[in-house]
């Protein structure tokens, strides 16, 4: 994303060592072995942690650079790990620092690595807000990047914690039924974690509803992405997507190519056109006299994360 960079100190560094997927420039599939999808039941047992199945996620993954940066494997990055029920993540990189010659790709691949490392640590005790804390902390590389991280337990309690405009939806028959909601400074100025004191913390994912626990159940979907997605595609349209795909790994890359077609699309009326729109910005005056008015997706690297929640 090209947003302003946030200013000041760098912080201290510890060396990952990674037993999780992470990926910062491929697609890539990560799913559970021995997983069976199982129908979605509306029976109570299912809806009380005490005497329902254990659940994991079965997962897919895609990850779509932007056209220009293809050669360099873009600036988002991935992590996913079977640890527990499952610990999903993405960390988009700010790419206003490729002009100060910083590679806007190294923060958010070590702030993942970090993440990689921590997941089984003590002192996290699955907790997402505190996994970001200590990734962020043990992270060194100059740079910024908006992250979400969302943590499965056994019993279906989906803990998820961002600090940005990466997202993350919920969806169960056919609906969705949670969503995160972005911070932004301002418009396309998200909140970021940042190598820079002037930046934002763990704290801020404290902030409205970016600490949630959500209950999931056999045959729940979640989909996370980072703003490469959400920009461009409307929840209407991931829900559709969605149900139209039984494989995780399909509809992953399905969603991708959806943004990636919906960017590129001047004529598109776009989530992220609508959002210029109600901020002020639109199409000049020459135009707006003729009818016209600002339309168009936002060119970016697109990554997805779809998770479908099944029987341990």
């Amino acid at each position: 994303m090209a947003i302003p960079i946030l200013r000041a100190a760098i912080i201290p560094h510890s060396q990952p060592l990674l037993h999780s997927s992470i990926s910062g420039g491929i697609d890539e599939t990560a799913k559970k072995k021995k997983r069976l999808l199982l129908p979605c039941s509306s029976s109570s047992s299912e809806l009380n942690p005490a005497i329902r199945s254990e659940v994991s996620f079965s997962v897919g993954s895609c990850l779509l650079p932007h056209p220009d940066k293809v050669d360099r494997g873009g600036e988002d990055a991935l992590l996913v790990s079977n640890y527990n029920g499952g610990v999903l993540a993405i960390a988009d990189g700010v790419s206003g620092w490729a002009e100060e010659d910083v590679d806007p790709s190294l923060f958010p691949r070590e702030f993942l690595a970090n993440a990689s490392n921590f997941v089984e640590d003590m002192e996290v005790n699955y907790d997402p807000q505190i996994l970001i804390r200590k990734s962020h902390a043990a992270t060194s590389s100059t740079g910024s990047a908006t992250v979400i991280v969302a943590m499965l337990e056994k019993n279906g309690i989906l803990k998820i914690a961002n600090v940005g405009d990466c997202g993350l939806r919920v969806i169960r028959n056919g609906s969705v039924i949670f969503s995160t909601s972005p911070q932004e400074h301002y418009f396309d100025c998200p909140f970021q974690l940042s190598s820079e004191r002037a930046g934002q913390t763990y704290l801020d994912a404290a902030l409205g509803k970016q600490v949630s626990n959500v209950e999931l159940i056999e045959g729940d979907t979640i989909v996370m992405g980072s703003d490469g997605l959400f920009d461009n595609v409307f929840d209407y349209e991931i829900v559709s997507t969605i149900a139209t795909y039984r494989d995780v790994t399909e509809a992953a890359k399905a969603l991708a190519n959806l943004a990636r077609i919906h960017a590129t699309d001047s004529n598109f009326d776009s989530p992220y056109s609508l959002e210029a729109r109600s901020k002020g910005y639109d199409a000049p005056l020459w135009k707006k006299i003729l009818g016209m008015k600002l339309t168009g997706g936002k060119l970016d690297d697109i990554t997805v994360i779809v998770g479908q929640v099944v029987s341990s």
